[in-house]
């Protein structure tokens, strides 16, 4: 299985647009190679690089999605193919990168499962890892890049 993005190779920088910084909207991602007897697709993006002084656990979960159709090509407009899961900020959908110190990695993770997921909109990273647990057949992942560039740097 493969995941790109049109808007950012990998390990390149994310555009503003998909960022705090801009529109604050969902890359479009592609997604190649789903196995044959996938069920449902499900994404997560987050971030470990937070500093341990915002964030105890040092990450920041920034879309969850499930229950994508498993003939989805591209995922785009978080909250259009599938059921939104929450972010860390609390709220279901896509926030953008937004680092408040240095570059960060935000990792994109694609996962082909063999089953419909039984879980609730606002269901949190946690417990759709929990949920998918024995049930992944296949997973890629994409990493963008992102730097708050201020006029002070």
């Amino acid at each position: 299985m493969k995941l790109t993005s049109p808007a950012f190779a990998e390990s390149e920088r994310i555009p503003s647009e998909y960022t705090c910084d801009g529109d604050n909207i969902s890359p479009e991602l592609i997604v190649e190679d789903i196995p044959e007897d996938t069920v449902t697709l499900a994404l997560i993006m987050d971030d470990p690089d937070v500093p341990k002084t915002l964030r105890a656990d040092g990450m920041y979960v920034h879309w969850v999605e499930f229950n994508i159709a498993p003939d989805a090509r591209f995922i785009k407009n978080a909250g259009t193919i599938g059921t939104q899961g929450n972010n860390t900020a609390g709220k279901p959908g896509y926030t953008g990168p937004c680092p408040p110190d240095r570059e960060h990695r935000y990792f994109f993770k694609l996962y082909a499962l063999d089953t419909e997921l039984d879980l609730p909109e606002g269901a949190t990273k946690e417990q759709l890892l929990e949920a998918m647990d024995g049930h992944i057949l296949e997973q890629a992942e994409l990493i963008g890049l992102y730097e708050r560039v201020t006029d002070d740097r």
